[in-house]
This record gives C-alpha cells, sequence and structure tokens, in this order.
C-alpha cells in the first residue's frame, strides 16, 4: 500500500496507475487559450467540476481532438491538495477522452469533492462531460448531425 505525502490516511488504491502518457498535443497550456475559453466559452455543470469548453478555429492548424487544461485555486489549499487534484483530473480525462472529438479546448474546473470522491465517480462524470459536450457542438455546427 502507498501512502499519499501530504494527506494523511490517503492511499492510492483504486487509482489506476500512469501506464500511458497524456500527450502534449492534447494539453491546454497557453495563458490566452485558457482565457478564450473561459470568455467565449460554454459551460457544462456537474457535482464534482465545472467544464468549460470552446470549439478551436479550425484554421489554426492545430492538432486535432480535444485539447484540455485544468485550473485549481489556492482556495482549495497548498501545492500538494492542488496537484493531487489535478493529477487525479488528469487521469480520468487520460482514460475518457475521446480521440474522435473535434477540436475543442476544453478548461475543467474541480470542485472540493474532487479529493475524497470515488475515482471511478470521478471517470464517469469526466466521460459524462465529454459526451454532453460532442452532443452540444455537433448541434451547433452547421450541418451537424448526432
Amino acid at each position: 500500500m502507498t501512502v499519499t505525502a501530504g494527506v494523511p490516511g490517503e492511499s492510492n488504491r483504486g487509482e489506476p496507475q500512469a501506464g500511458g502518457k497524456f500527450p502534449r498535443s492534447g494539453r491546454l497550456l497557453r495563458h490566452a487559450d485558457f482565457e478564450r475559453v473561459y470568455k467565449q466559452g460554454r459551460r457544462h455543470f456537474s457535482p464534482s467540476m465545472t467544464v468549460f469548453y470552446q470549439p478551436r478555429d479550425p484554421s489554426a492548424g492545430s492538432a486535432s481532438g480535444p485539447r484540455v487544461g485544468f485550473t485549481v485555486g489556492r482556495v482549495f489549499g497548498g501545492a500538494v491538495v492542488r496537484n493531487r487534484m489535478k493529477r487525479r483530473l488528469r487521469e480520468a480525462v487520460r482514460l475518457t477522452r475521446p480521440a474522435t472529438m473535434s477540436g475543442v479546448d476544453v478548461v475543467i474546473n474541480p470542485k472540493k469533492v474532487v479529493l475524497t470522491a470515488d475515482f471511478a465517480v470521478l471517470v464517469n462524470e469526466v466521460r459524462q462531460a465529454f459526451v454532453i459536450i460532442e452532443k452540444k457542438l455537433s448541434r451547433t455546427k452547421p450541418g451537424g448531425a448526432a
């Protein structure tokens, strides 16, 4: 049993180990991209997180598929706690990220419950968020059929 540093009594049981990578092309990295998604994008609310999303400009020439970023404010605690939240979310996204989804930028803003929620529930919420985003984007595209 491995004990997580900084969170007494918490272990990594039930969370898959990082076997695959979360590719750089699938990450949202630039501050300007985060700002664009926050200001121009739409929102989806779930019990553990708020998901902001915005379709990318197809003429930008960037990789297809979703790019995902995470924001965790200092209000949630120190760096150890915030990084643990991001690690859990990153793994949930890695397991559920649809490769067939068109170019969209997604920013996940977690709630405090992400720290204590069962990992399977977290994965299910992320999966459901991607399904909803895909449905909403396919409705807004000209000539898009669900």
